[in-house]
């Protein structure tokens, strides 16, 4: 029995795992957050809408005359913050469209009419917000974004700079349908993590290898002339055809000191900046 475990520990392995699994490289990958179609990371609406101000009053009582001399309780009555929501809404949809219209009367442009589902889109997206349950606004809200999103393909197929001027002015991102519709998988995201992994790891590999290099470059050009004075030193008094010339260990020698220079150079900027980061 002895003889026998001998013979099997002195055989070598034929099997010997001589790659690495995914799970050696300690890569760790995290399915994305998946955020709802209507918020604004995904509608693009980049901002919201601003905050009402204190003294805002309703439209068709701003020019009164009555309510300058009303008393505060009075004038609380009329304010646009302690009315009803719709009248809010229409304040913020009417301030918008005014901004894109192409004159005082347009309501039905196709850019008063982006304007005016802006203004909805956000005002839901607050309402979302705060009560992220109530279904009848939340498919309203994807409604309005899909029609939007239909406009704005329409605008930026025939008239593309109207398109981008409307981008600006309403603050939005048009974030087009894919070409083809693709699953996220874990298989899929971990070959391409070890992918960039790889990459790295070939891109560190070789920076340390050529900083080596560059390391060994002054040694080797020291010993380079020294080997070409000796070979033309031994040509001459052999007296053979000489092989090594004057410019070639000219040339080696300028190249040498070029390289210290940098390299001393390197060094002074080095322990300089090393000065100024212990001095703070």
């Amino acid at each position: 029995m002895n003889k026998l475990l001998n013979v099997a520990q002195a055989v070598p392995r034929q099997f010997v795992r001589e790659y690495a699994f995914k799970s050696d490289l300690k890569i760790k990958w995290v399915r994305p957050e998946k955020i709802a179609c209507y918020k604004p990371e995904k509608s693009g609406d980049l901002s919201k809408l601003p905050p009402l101000k204190g003294d805002e009053l309703l439209p068709e009582f701003r020019d009164c005359k009555e309510l300058e001399k009303a008393d505060d309780t009075v004038k609380s009555l009329f304010l646009l913050s302690n009315n009803a929501n719709y009248l809010t809404t229409k304040h913020y949809r009417d301030e918008m469209v005014k901004e894109v219209q192409r004159h005082a009367q347009d309501y039905g442009s196709i850019e008063a009419k982006l304007a005016n589902m802006t203004a909805l889109i956000r005002r839901y997206q607050e309402r979302m917000e705060s009560h992220p349950r109530d279904k009848m606004i939340k498919v309203r809200l994807k409604e309005l974004i899909d029609k939007r999103k239909k406009f704005l393909k329409y605008l930026r197929r025939w008239d593309y700079p109207r398109f981008e001027w409307m981008l600006e002015k309403l603050d939005l991102v048009y974030k087009p349908p894919p070409e083809r519709f693709h699953w996220i998988t874990r298989k899929e995201s971990l070959q391409k993590l070890t992918d960039s992994y790889c990459e790295n790891l070939k891109e560190e590999r070789l920076e340390a290898y050529h900083k080596q290099l560059q390391a060994q470059q002054i040694p080797f050009l020291e010993e380079a002339i020294k080997k070409m004075e000796f070979v033309r030193n031994e040509q001459i008094s052999c007296d053979v055809p000489v092989t090594v010339t004057e410019e070639q260990i000219a040339d080696s020698r300028r190249q040498l000191a070029q390289l210290k220079e940098l390299r001393e150079a390197e060094e002074t900027a080095k322990s300089r900046k090393q000065d100024e980061d212990s001095f703070n």
